[in-house]
Parts: structure tokens; C-alpha cells; sequence
């Protein structure tokens, strides 16, 4: 019988110690971006809100005109959406309805005047150079003689220069309007913009956060009111402007009368600016009628201007935003270096606008202190 075979040995297995794992953190995961110090966090959040500030201004800059452009469409909406609120207390039709009749309004106004009074207004622009050249050489004349020295030629210069302005503005008045594309622009935005009010600002606000849409919402509702209250009493004042001037001047023989109150009312669109210009056309035509026919003209221009400054500029501004005239005269300066005529008649409503915001944003921010105190 034979033994049983010992049993090999085996080699004793390796202990096979646990492989570490990882032990679990104890808080968030920190990146290599994160900042931890509260306070450089604090300072990193306003180094990139400035950046943002810049980039804005920056994009702004680069779309600057066709900004204007959309700013203008707003502001001929305000206009209509007037328009048609005045026409919804007597006319109690749907608002479509009341818009239409508006535009159809404007359109017959514009039509008769090119139609019935374009002739004429034409014929007289063609006359309005020579005259403020004439008179103007008189004045220069007159002050070389009484000991003042003044080169005739410079002054030659400046005369020509200005008559050229104003040859093209009385050009555009008598009929001339062609290649307008920016006012075209202006125009039909204008017209979807009061069209569709509602959808417009329900389209931005949903770009805003929840929190934030209630604000934007009232500040919105206060812009509009502002803005429409400016364009209406804007529109009143260059109503009664020019044809104030237009009557008063008739009445005693000025020549150009015509003339000389269509412009007075569309430079009236200018405040600070657009009253100097006309009165100094309308002072130089009354003065090669005469002493007496210039003086007159004097009489009618500081007569025009208290009724607007006193009496309709105050009733105004009780119910819309009080801008001060330095603010405006330099905001009209600086938008008209910038781009052009259409920053210049834009500079007022943008600087009423930008008043309206940030009051409403100083209230926020006073009810905000207020509430976090309690």
C-alpha cells in the first residue's frame, strides 16, 4: 500500500493590501478659477461688470446710426400713439382705427402744403439768400463805420457759408425731399412700433429676468408717458410758433411771411437752437423793408417766444420731465458733432428718456435701503 503523496506546497499567496480610495471631500469642489476671499470676489464682480460696461459702450459706438435710427422710430411712434389717444377721447373706435386716421391726417397735411403753398414757399426760398446776404453786409457795413474793425472779406465768407445752410434748408422745405432712407427708416418703424406697442415691450421684458419685468414695466409705462407728453407739447409749440409768426407777419407786409413762419415752426422741433436761427431770419427780411418792418419783426419775435416760453413750455413741463436747458443744449451739441442732424433732433427726447431711467432706478435703490434698514 503505498503512501499517500504529501501535498506540494504552494507558494503563499501575496496579501493583497486595499487599494486607497479617495475619502469623500468634505465641501464643494474648488476650481482653479474659483475665488475663495469674499472680498477679491467682490472686486473681481465689479472688474467684469465694468468690462461689460465698456464692451456695451464699444457695440454702441459701432451701431451707433442704426440705434438712432430705432430711437427715432420710437419717438414718431410716441407721436402717433398721441395722436391717436387725443382722437380715442372723442372718436371711441378701435385703435387701429385711430392710428390710420392719424397717418391719413399727417399724410393730407404734408400733401396740402406741397400741393398748395410749395410753389409759393419755393419762389420765396430762392429769395430768402439774397436778402439775409444784403442785410448782413449792411450790418458789417455799418459796423465798419462806427470804428469797429471788421474784415469784409472773412465776412463775405461766413455769409456764404451760412446762406449755403440755409439755401438747403429752405431747399428741402420748398418740395425737395428725396434720398431721406434714414427718414424713411424712421417712419416705418415708427409705424409698426404704434401699431403693436405692447408687443414690443412684452418682447423686451421677456429678455429681462422674472424679478426685474415688473420694474422694466413701469419704467417703460413712464417713458412713453414722458416721451408723449414732450412730442405733443413739442408739436403745440411749433403749431403756435409758426403760425403765430405766419399771421402776425401777413398782417403788417413782411415779405416771406409764409416763408418765415413754416420755418419758424420746424426749427421750433429745436430747442435752444432752432428760436435764434429764425428770429435772425426774420429780423434781416424785416429790415430791408424798412426800420419800421424790422423792428416789427423784433415786436413778433419776442412776443412768440414769451407765449411759448411762458405759457406752454411751463404747462408743459408740469407733466413731463423738467430738463434744464444747459443739459439739453449740450447734450443737442454733442449728438449733432457726433451724427448729424438726426442727433440733433434726437438729443432731447434720448436726454428726457435717460432722466425718466434713472430716477426710476435712484426710487429702486431708495426703497431697497429703505426695506433692508427695516
Amino acid at each position: 500500500m503505498t503512501e499517500p503523496t504529501p501535498p506540494v506546497p504552494t507558494k503563499a499567496r501575496r496579501s493583497r493590501k486595499p487599494t486607497p480610495t479617495a475619502a469623500p471631500l468634505a465641501g464643494p469642489v474648488v476650481g482653479p478659477t474659483d475665488i475663495s476671499d469674499p472680498l477679491l470676489r467682490h472686486e473681481a464682480k465689479r472688474a467684469f461688470v465694468w468690462i461689460g460696461m465698456v464692451g456695451l459702450v464699444a457695440l454702441a459706438v459701432v451701431l451707433a446710426q442704426p440705434l438712432l435710427v430705432i430711437f427715432g422710430g420710437m419717438v414718431f411712434a410716441a407721436m402717433i400713439d398721441g395722436g391717436a389717444r387725443l382722437l380715442g377721447r372723442v372718436l371711441p373706435v378701435h385703435r387701429a382705427i385711430r392710428v390710420t386716421l392719424v397717418l391719413l391726417g399727417a399724410v393730407a397735411f404734408l400733401t396740402w402744403t406741397a400741393i398748395f403753398a410749395g410753389s409759393q414757399i419755393a419762389a420765396q426760398a430762392y429769395e430768402l439768400p439774397a436778402i439775409v446776404q444784403a442785410q448782413a453786409l449792411k450790418v458789417a457795413a455799418w459796423l465798419e463805420s462806427h470804428g469797429f474793425r471788421i474784415n469784409m472779406g472773412n465776412v463775405q465768407g461766413l455769409i456764404e457759408q451760412a446762406i449755403g445752410g440755409v439755401r438747403q434748408v429752405t431747399s428741402a422745405v420748398g418740395g425737395v425731399i428725396g434720398g431721406l432712407t434714414t427718414a424713411f427708416l424712421i417712419v416705418v418703424m415708427g409705424i409698426y412700433f404704434a401699431a403693436e406697442p405692447q408687443l414690443y415691450r412684452r418682447g423686451f421684458a421677456w429678455m429681462l429676468p422674472r424679478e426685474e419685468r415688473d420694474a422694466f414695466d413701469i419704467t417703460a409705462a413712464q417713458m412713453g408717458k414722458t416721451l408723449r407728453m414732450l412730442m405733443f407739447g413739442r408739436l403745440i409749440g411749433m403749431a403756435v410758433e409758426g403760425i403765430g409768426t405766419w399771421i402776425m407777419l401777413a398782417i403788417y407786409g413782411v415779405p416771406m411771411a409764409g416763408l418765415l413762419g413754416l420755418l419758424t415752426g420746424l426749427l421750433a422741433f429745436l430747442p435752444n437752437i432752432g428760436a435764434p436761427i429764425s428770429g435772425l431770419l426774420m429780423i434781416l427780411v424785416g429790415f430791408s423793408g424798412g426800420w419800421e418792418m424790422g423792428l416789427y419783426c423784433i415786436f413778433v419775435y419776442v412776443l412768440v417766444q414769451t407765449v411759448d416760453g411762458n405759457i406752454i413750455v411751463p404747462m408743459i413741463a408740469k407733466k413731463t420731465a423738467d430738463l434744464a436747458p444747459a443739459l439739453v443744449l449740450g447734450a443737442q451739441l454733442i449728438m449733432g458733432a457726433l451724427f448729424g442732424i438726426i442727433g440733433l433732433l434726437l438729443a432731447d427726447p434720448l436726454v428726457a428718456m435717460l432722466k425718466v431711467a434713472l430716477e426710476r432706478q435712484s426710487e429702486r435703490n431708495d426703497r431697497h435701503e429703505t426695506e433692508s434698514r427695516v
